[in-house]
């Protein structure tokens, strides 16, 4: 855009701007807004322009993708097998291929798969290969450098080359030694995600749940301990920061599979000694390189590698054909990797995720070797959690000593399973085990039990901490958890200053009755400030739909010196919403073209006074 066209957009602008509130004039209500009850009348679009018949650039940004699609970029790649369908991978159907039935096998986890096989083709083309292994697990041995017990533990010689000696010796066996630390309640050091620290297990001191009984999802609120949390980091927690959680996989499902690849029991906790060749992994942002780690094969499976987020890829099912004892299986993997079968792997690998344990029962012969397996498993990584409260203010006196705590909100999130329904998220789920074993202990009469929850100072530098200003009028809106960092802001704002005709917060839910999370608990002047708007209870009202209710509002605050408009939750639906919501404000109040509008908010992000943190 030219700087005659910024101009012409900042003064049309500029003259739809209400003037500042005068004493004797009210700033826009929030509760009492004047639309409230009013229909909304959908702002009329401009007629689209008749194009020539020519070749020309069509998707030059993540912003063009989604306006084509219909879907942003991230979900489109979700969406996306990989195998290379949508690029014409495919081979074109030949009368001639004779294909043979197969006699598919008779277990519940292979029916939940929902693979349309009947027929195979007797030849299959475009097979992936092997997949490399790039982790290796070995025996720890002695190295012939370190001398046995029963000969000297230092040779003869100087006094400089005895002293080097012993100190290579001393580094050798420091190398090939298990790390002292209590894996059941934080990663191995080698997982490090924020170099030079180390993960953090903050104990819980309290968890309670937010929802009630009847709500569509769980949410839970930790108070988190962090007094001994290590010095030296050059952040501190921040208001609307965000904490980096090490979640791990479930223990019962570690168990599983090491059970279902045949893992001698004796073997799983026994120190063994990860090579690798290439690549992160087992770090989480370590530097691409070999490495040789002293581990164990249940941490790695534990910590290191996620054995449900993910869609399974054909080098997963390459592994599981090359190393199954069942022809039949055999064939169908092969199948699923070939280009024969890539309509059949496209529809099977975008339909509900599938778990490394549902493939190992699907196919119950496929045995490979575990660090084979850990080499095509993606990494596991850290999820990341807004902070609900002002970090800056949050002590208590416990045992004659003050304590500092943090606060975070987590809903739990559930997907489909073969065997149970419905399974909880990796990140989400631990929380939910960690805070039912608190609530639970606390129900049988201990003072303080210890549960832990692995963390790091993840995002103290994200958008929403870093535009936070201590003045300003704001608006802040969110929907289910996505609420949670804004009690922080009027927390850390009822500190400074009166919050009433500063602070507006538009909260979605479903049913404020069972949803609502926080009710109370924002400080003086909640009813002022905050309006919770319910989709599934009364007239129904999604928050994207108050945003427009409440255009001038919205028109004021974007406009207000030191103004900002912060938006929070899922970008599915209520994200979305409320950024198409925001540029019918602009057209309706600034009496922009629907360009200009978008190009507005654009500007507004820009310098900092439109937040959006969506996931």
């Amino acid at each position: 855009m030219t700087a005659q066209t910024d101009l012409l957009l900042a003064q049309r602008a500029a003259a739809s701007i209400p003037e500042e509130p005068q004493p004797e004039s009210a700033t826009p209500s929030l509760t009492y807004s004047s639309s409230d009850e009013q229909e909304i009348e959908e702002p009329t679009k401009p007629v689209p322009r008749r194009r020539r018949a020519s070749t020309r650039l069509i998707a030059k940004s993540p912003e063009d993708v989604q306006r084509i699609t219909g879907e942003t970029t991230t979900q489109l790649i979700r969406r996306c097998c990989g195998g290379g369908c949508c690029l014409g991978g495919a081979p074109k159907k030949d009368n001639n291929v004779e294909y043979e039935a197969i006699e598919l096998p008779d277990n519940d986890a292979y029916r939940s798969l929902n693979l349309k096989i009947d027929k195979i083709p007797t030849t299959l083309s475009g097979v992936c290969d092997v997949p490399e292994q790039t982790a290796f697990l070995q025996p720890v041995r002695r190295p012939s450098n370190v001398p046995s017990p029963s000969e000297p533990a230092v040779p003869f010689g100087t006094e400089s080359d005895t002293t080097s000696s012993v100190a290579g010796i001393e580094k050798t066996l420091h190398d090939l030694t298990l790390e002292r630390l209590d894996t059941q309640i934080q990663p191995p050091k080698f997982v490090q995600p924020h170099p030079p620290h180390h993960v953090f297990p903050a104990r819980i001191h309290n968890t309670r749940e937010l929802t009630k009984p009847g709500a569509e999802k769980r949410t839970f609120h930790f108070d988190l301990d962090v007094t001994n949390y290590p010095e030296g980091e050059d952040v501190d927690f921040k208001v609307g920061g965000a904490i980096g959680v090490s979640a791990p996989n479930e223990a019962s499902i570690v168990q599983e599979i090491l059970d279902l690849l045949l893992v001698p029991r004796f073997l799983r906790d026994k120190p063994v000694l990860l090579r690798t060749t290439k690549g992160r992994w087992p770090t989480v942002w370590g530097a691409d390189q070999a490495r040789e780690i002293v581990t164990t094969r249940r941490d790695l499976l534990t910590w290191c590698s996620d054995v449900q987020s993910y869609p399974p890829t054909k080098q997963i099912l390459r592994v599981l054909a090359e190393h199954t004892t069942d022809a039949t299986e055999r064939k169908i993997l092969r199948y699923l990797c070939s280009a024969e079968g890539q309509g059949v792997f496209c529809d099977f690998r975008t339909g509900p995720h599938i778990s490394l344990i549902q493939l190992l029962h699907a196919f119950p012969n496929a045995k490979p070797p575990l660090d084979l397996l850990l080499s095509v498993l993606q990494p596991l990584m850290p999820r990341f959690y807004s902070l609900s409260n002002d970090p800056h203010e949050s002590f208590l006196t416990r045992d004659g000593k003050q304590h500092r705590l943090i606060e975070i909100a987590v809903t739990v999130h559930e997907a489909e399973d073969w065997r149970n329904g419905s399974r909880t998220g990796i990140g989400s789920g631990f929380f939910q085990r960690q805070a039912l074993k608190f609530i639970e202990a606390q129900e049988k009469g201990e003072k303080d039990p210890e549960f832990y929850i692995p963390m790091f100072k993840g995002l103290m530098a994200n958008p929403l901490a870093k535009q936070f200003v201590s003045d300003g009028p704001m608006l802040l809106i969110g929907a289910g958890v996505g609420i949670a960092p804004f009690r922080g802001f009027v927390q850390r704002r009822l500190k400074t200053a009166n919050c009433a005709n500063k602070v507006w917060v538009l909260q979605g839910v479903r049913d404020s009755l069972v949803d609502e999370l926080y009710s109370g608990e924002w400080g003086v002047h909640e009813d002022e400030v905050k309006k919770v708007v319910q989709s599934r209870r009364g007239p129904g009202r999604y928050v994207q739909e108050e945003v427009k209710a409440q255009a001038d509002l919205v028109w004021y605050i974007i406009n207000a010196v030191d103004g900002r408009v912060f938006v929070c939750g899922s970008s599915r639906g209520m994200g979305e919403g409320v950024e198409k919501a925001l540029v019918e404000v602009a057209m309706e109040k600034g009496n922009l073209e629907h360009d200009e509008a978008q190009q507005f908010w654009n500007l507004k992000k820009e310098t900092g006074q439109y937040i959006a943190e969506t996931w």
